[in-house]
């Protein structure tokens, strides 16, 4: 793979996942709440003993390796301000995401990435966004995974295994990872079950080629997302569809304009303990692992899709689940037609409401269309998390 795809993942490894799927499950701690304004805070804390059996194309890389790592959702501590000023609602949230082994190489330089810092004003016309969030685009398929919790895949040739930051679930194994980008965002007010948002976002470079060719956008990048959740016949479900869509020219005339778009979608059924998940992506101009186009590749108009495919079940305090998820990249990430495939089982047990105990198997295949099998790596890991 040309060093885009390890070089590029691997930086892109420690500023992954975030998400609010985590603090809806957990009670906030509220740290003033007087004269119509409150302020709180929420957090979350992982680590996993993690055993990785990699093979790889040819006996150079084949290896065990062991680590101690964070899961597919980093340590973070978030902040949260409400106040209630006439007809109107102002809110903001800031969140602060620490990866636990960024100091391999850095002696202590451990970093902290400011994923979420945004300002929201509710009102009778919904709620407008205004700040730094995680995009609209496959924004609900990472949301429902059931590896949030979890460690999901470690691809080696991705740079994972030995990598400092966050295992990636199924990123890249049934959908992009949905960037935290700048951005204005309009929400709906909800309306019988029905949501609907649409934002425009900071655009990004998609045909850069260096001096003298710039590469640029004279529209805004646009997402949005379409979701029905209902109780029927005693059944939960919660349907999604969204999408993006971006255009970026250069000034070098010689350089193709590339049209980014991309459509994700997806259902969640929750019947009495059982929940089953399907969701998927076609997307073309769009980076298949990293929807902000990490490393400003020159895209093209090179198609990607993928989708994902899970099962849970609730036993008293466990939880099992599993997951099967795939991605279809024509040439984004190795210049060549690559397949990325993730099995995985994840068992959880919650030993009360603030402490969770995990167990995650996965098996990530790497398949070249053209070379054929290029990894095949086994990631076994064991771990806890603690939310407030």
């Amino acid at each position: 793979m040309r060093k885009t795809s390890a070089a590029i993942l691997s930086r892109s490894a420690l500023c992954l996942l975030p998400f609010l799927a985590v603090q809806s499950a957990n009670a906030e701690i509220t740290l003033y709440d007087d004269d119509g304004t409150s302020f709180s805070t929420d957090g979350y804390i992982n680590a996993f003993y993690v055993n990785n059996d990699v093979d790889r194309a040819g006996d150079q890389f084949d290896r065990r390796q062991s680590r101690v790592k964070m899961g597919f959702l980093p340590n973070y501590i978030g902040f949260n301000m409400k106040r209630e000023i006439g007809d109107l609602t102002l809110g903001a949230r800031s969140s602060f995401w620490v990866t636990i082994n960024d100091s391999e190489t850095a002696a202590t330089g451990t970093a902290i990435d400011v994923r979420q810092f945004y300002g929201t004003i509710g009102g009778s016309f919904g709620e407008v966004l205004i700040g730094k969030d995680f995009g609209l685009f496959a924004r609900s398929n990472i949301l429902r995974d059931e590896l949030l919790i979890g460690f999901g895949h470690s691809s080696d040739v991705v740079g994972l295994v030995d990598g400092g930051g966050v295992s990636f679930g199924n990123i890249g194994t049934g959908y992009p990872y949905a960037f935290p980008s700048s951005q204005i965002t309009w929400r709906s007010p909800e309306m019988g079950g029905l949501n609907i948002a649409v934002g425009i976002l900071d655009p990004y470079d998609t045909n850069e080629v260096g001096a003298p060719g710039k590469a640029y956008q004279d529209t805004p990048r646009v997402e949005s997302e379409i979701s029905y959740q209902a109780d029927i016949g005693g059944m939960e479900i919660y349907t999604w569809v969204n999408g993006a869509y971006q255009n970026s020219e250069n000034t070098d005339n010689t350089v193709t304009d590339i049209t980014s778009e991309g459509v994700g979608y997806g259902a969640q059924i929750k019947a009495a303990n059982l929940t089953l998940t399907a969701s998927g992506f076609d997307a073309t101009g769009i980076h298949p692992l990293f929807t902000n186009n990490a490393g400003q590749l020159p895209l093209q108009e090179v198609d990607s899709n993928g989708y994902l495919i899970q099962a849970g079940y609730q036993i008293g305090k466990m939880r099992v689940a599993g997951t099967y998820g795939r991605t279809e990249d024509d040439g984004v990430t190795g210049g060549t037609a690559i397949d990325y495939e993730n099995k995985g089982v994840i068992i959880s047990y919650a030993a009360n409401d603030y402490l969770n105990l995990v167990t995650n198997f996965s098996r990530v295949e790497l398949d070249d269309e053209t070379v054929g099998e290029i990894e095949t790596t086994d990631t076994l890991a064991l771990g806890a998390t603690v939310a407030w």
